[in-house]
């Protein structure tokens, strides 16, 4: 029978001392993961959502960007051209109607915020019978913009549209909005604010049941009464619902697509089409798969987006600065 020679103890006593060693790493690691749990537990629960973000998101933009320096047609080998896209779009006449009327429904959709400010005011009381008329101005939030675009082209129809039957019986000859140049960006603009009131009057109506009661009552106790509660007492807290009404409505007016593609498909002669509408035509219709033309105008939308975005946020730091 051999013994336990040297080298075997060595190697065990080496062996055991790893073992420590990896022991004592463990126990550290899990101190310090104990120690700062609350720091790293959200992360686990944010790292979903920031993956899905950076893939969909951020990459494309970026993607976007790169593509608008190539002539491609999604198939082919890419061309570079350098800023050619970006020069071409100051010679088109199109890219200019789609950018003017992009500051139109820019402007307009502006008034579903204080729209649904008052609506939701209205709402907010206590009568009867409030819950019905709660679902009546809910119900466009629901719908499909596409079930929308649809319900508000059989309105405008001059033939069978509930538009044309109000303007005979008025004596008046009906107007075909959506085959006029002039007239067909503001009927599609006023299909859009139906629901867009919607959604903002239920982010004022989440706010108000925020509002400190304290508040107001000391307010009555001061006298204050109508437009001087609301202006003084009730917006300074609807801030936050505010900022957020601004913001998607804005976003909701620059992204613009399934009502114009719905109701007039950028028609009649191009009038109605926007920067998004026009983009998707010059990229994905059959007038060119012209890839880098289309990626130029997404840069120059995202930009006009990132300008007003970040204004918002310049005031909203400002005003919680000043506070």
């Amino acid at each position: 029978m051999g013994g336990v020679t040297p080298t075997h103890l060595k190697l065990s006593l080496i062996d055991w001392l790893l073992y420590l060693q990896q022991i004592a790493l463990f126990d550290q690691k899990k101190r310090i993961y104990s120690e700062n749990k609350l720091v790293f537990s959200p992360w686990y629960f944010l790292l979903p959502a920031i993956t899905f973000f950076l893939v969909y998101v951020i990459i494309p933009i970026f993607q976007s960007v790169w593509i608008s320096f190539y002539e491609w047609d999604g198939l082919g080998e890419a061309q570079w051209v350098g800023l050619a896209n970006y020069i071409e779009l100051f010679d088109d006449e199109y890219f200019y109607t789609s950018l003017k009327n992009n500051c139109i429904w820019l402007i307009l959709y502006l008034f579903a915020v204080p729209i649904g400010l008052f609506i939701a005011l209205f709402l907010n009381q206590i009568v009867f019978g409030i819950r019905f008329y709660k679902s009546l101005f809910f119900f466009p939030f629901v719908i499909s913009q596409v079930v929308v675009g649809l319900i508000f082209a059989w309105f405008y129809n001059p033939n069978f549209g509930l538009l044309a039957y109000i303007f005979l019986s008025l004596g008046l000859e009906p107007i075909a909005i959506l085959s006029d140049e002039e007239l067909a960006t503001y009927g599609i603009i006023f299909a859009g604010i139906y629901p867009q009131i919607a959604y903002c009057m239920i982010l004022y109506l989440t706010g108000l049941n925020s509002v400190d009661p304290e508040q107001i009552e000391a307010a009555r106790l001061d006298n204050a009464r109508g437009f001087k509660m609301l202006w003084y007492v009730i917006l300074p807290q609807l801030r936050p619902a505010t900022f957020i009404a601004l913001v998607v409505t804005v976003i909701g007016a620059l992204r613009s697509f399934d009502l114009i593609s719905i109701m007039t498909d950028g028609g009649p002669w191009g009038s109605s089409q926007v920067l998004a509408f026009y983009m998707y035509e010059q990229a994905f219709s059959e007038y060119g798969f012209r890839m880098g033309y289309g990626a130029a105008i997404a840069v120059v939308l995202f930009l006009i987006m990132m300008i007003y975005i970040i204004g918002f946020l310049w005031k909203m730091y400002r005003d919680e600065r000043s506070l």
